[in-house]
């Protein structure tokens, strides 16, 4: 048990602060909500095969991660603690195995190392705050590639664990469709080829894990296929093979630009990633008989590398890349690990973390003096009026954290506590890991570290909830059913997407105003597509109508959508750059 406290000290430090910061910000508009909304319907129909979204097909996704939300609500209700549990859970859970794979490939230390730059690293926390399937996807490939190397480099008893990469690609390919195989089976391929270890293939037991992949992917697939006409066309060729090549329609989504989409690594797994110059030290050999850790550290390299060019020539968001995190984490453990060790590389550190220091200390009075400029603005409780927001077609919303770039300096009246909160956490805790550092005490460094961005992590959950009524509309879905009654309808000014969160958050049908397009467009074509799609006719005889209608619209929208029905609207309330309309009082 002493052996192993760190370790569980660590994973259940992880648990609190990934579960603290998973009961807000309310659920986002786009893609968070419409995925909430996925597994919510799912329970509802309890059709585990079919997504649907507001009634309408949803065929775009691979299902695993819906299952395990839909089950969360039935574990702690229909919340937003529940849409995140399955994802913290994904986390904590890959911490434990890249621990568990340093500690098979280089030392416990090293392990331990790797586990803690995975939970801190900037990026794990950034690309987890919505339901997306990426902490899931890359906690099965970690499992699938460290149970083909356990295989690999076992005998007898131990070539089982090939069954285990055979049973974690399936799964990934149930979490993310094809990438699922290609990101497992490419870099054990290329490994096997370049070591000159083909003629391995005997060993993989090819055969029995094949069935006991088909076993685990093909039943839904089949399924989804038979309840759905078009399902393979859609699933596999639009939204896989299309996807790729920047073709799929509709075209939801942007490309980071080559070079950013290079340097921001540094960023992602910032602070760790200041130790990049010290992975040279992780060499690797292509020869068959190389010794062990060589070979590793080529697989690694292989797995990560694939990843990195994969997506440099596909359509590209900031969190495609987050598979190779662990990869990272393990070569950096390994190679801190080592540095420690040697009396040059020791500097190195010591240098790295007295840089650290001071960009902490530089970025914790540079928010000191934003907070201070913004000493006399009055917070009005709604972010938006201090962002510069651009219109919703702009190619930086496209991106999963476009709406960053809307920040200004007055936007501090609003996010002074957090601000303060994070000056006073980097501002301590780099420079404290620097002293330990200077000291020799290296343990100490690394959780001083870990503690820091964990407490950093809190403070921007705390800011992140201040741009709730940029990101959802739970404050209008709030409005609405204050005001509801039996017969009312809720209409949107254009796509689902623009206020996904209302039907999360109301529980009632979403009708839409020039909106069988994105994300409704392929499902609406079935039969069983409920009447949800409105002309501008259509919304003119509901407004005149005797029951309640609210009217959602984006505010630049509204002006043209008021002046198109010509018809009298009543001002229900204005969040977050939206405003909700009525018919009637």
């Amino acid at each position: 048990m002493q052996k192993h406290l760190p370790i569980i000290l660590l994973l259940v430090l992880s648990a609190l602060i990934y579960i603290s910061t998973s009961f807000e910000p309310s659920i986002a508009d786009d893609a968070d909500a419409i995925h909430a909304q996925a597994a919510k319907e799912m329970l509802l129909r309890n059709d585990w095969v079919s997504l649907y979204v507001n009634g309408v097909r949803y065929l775009q996704k691979a299902p695993l991660l819906y299952w395990l939300v839909a089950i969360a609500y039935q574990v702690f209700g229909v919340n937003e603690f529940a849409v995140r549990f399955p994802t913290v859970l994904a986390i904590v859970l890959l911490g434990g195995i890249t621990y568990i794979f340093g500690r098979w490939a280089y030392s416990q230390k090293a392990g331990l190392y790797a586990a803690a730059i995975l939970v801190s690293c900037t990026g794990m926390f950034l690309f987890t705050r919505i339901m997306i399937p990426e902490a899931l996807l890359t906690l099965l490939f970690t499992i699938a590639h460290f149970c083909f190397l356990r295989a690999f480099f076992g005998t007898g008893r131990e070539k089982r664990f090939y069954y285990g990469f055979y049973a974690a690609t399936a799964l990934a390919l149930l979490t993310k469709g094809l990438i699922g195989i290609v990101f497992a089976v490419a870099p054990a391929f290329l490994f096997l080829l370049l070591t000159g270890n083909l003629s391995a293939w005997k060993e993989l037991r090819l055969f029995s894990g094949f069935v006991l992949f088909l076993a685990i992917a093909a039943p839904w697939h089949l399924l989804a296929g038979f309840q759905n006409e078009n399902f393979f066309w859609f699933y596999f060729v639009n939204e896989q093979f299309l996807r790729f090549f920047s073709k799929r329609y509709p075209l939801d989504y942007g490309k980071v630009p080559f070079l950013n989409y290079w340097l921001l690594h540094f960023v992602w797994l910032f602070p760790w990633s200041a130790g990049f110059p010290l992975l040279v030290t992780q060499r690797f050999s292509l020869k068959a008989k190389a010794d062990r850790q060589t070979q590793v550290n080529l697989y690694l390299w292989l797995w990560a590398g694939f990843i990195l060019v994969f997506f440099n020539f596909s359509s590209s968001q900031e969190y495609y890349t987050f598979p190779i995190y662990p990869v990272i984490a393990l070569l950096l453990g390994a190679a801190f690990v080592k540095a420690e060790e040697d009396g040059k590389a020791k500097k190195y550190l010591l240098w790295v973390n007295g840089i650290l220091a001071a960009i902490a200390l530089i970025f914790a009075a540079v928010l000191g003096a934003l907070v201070w400029n913004a000493r006399n603005v009055q917070p009005t409780g709604d972010l938006s009026s201090f962002l510069n927001q651009v219109s919703t077609q702009s190619e930086q919303y496209m991106l999963s954290l476009g709406h960053l770039f809307d920040l200004t300096p007055q936007a501090m009246a609003e996010l002074r506590g957090p601000a303060i909160g994070a000056a006073l956490v980097v501002g301590i805790g780099f420079p404290l890991a620097y002293w330990f550092r200077k000291r020799r005490e290296h343990a100490r460094t690394m959780t001083i570290m870990l503690i820091t961005m964990g407490l950093l992590f809190i403070c921007a959950n705390r800011a992140h909830t201040h741009f709730d009524p940029v990101l959802s509309s739970r404050v209008l879905a709030d409005e609405i059913m204050q005001r509801w009654e039996p017969g009312a309808k809720i209409v949107i000014n254009g796509s689902y997407e623009s206020g996904s969160s209302l039907a999360f958050y109301t529980n009632q049908p979403i009708f839409l105003l020039n909106g069988r397009i994105l994300v409704m467009e392929f499902g609406s074509r079935y039969p069983d597509a409920p009447p949800i799609f409105l002309t501008d006719e259509d919304v003119r005889r509901l407004w005149r109508g005797s029951n309640r209608i609210f009217l959602f619209t984006e505010n630049a929208k509204k002006e043209a959508l008021v002046k198109n029905l010509a018809l009298p609207v009543i001002p229900v309330a204005e969040k977050g750059g939206k405003s909700l309309l009525m018919n009637k009082r």
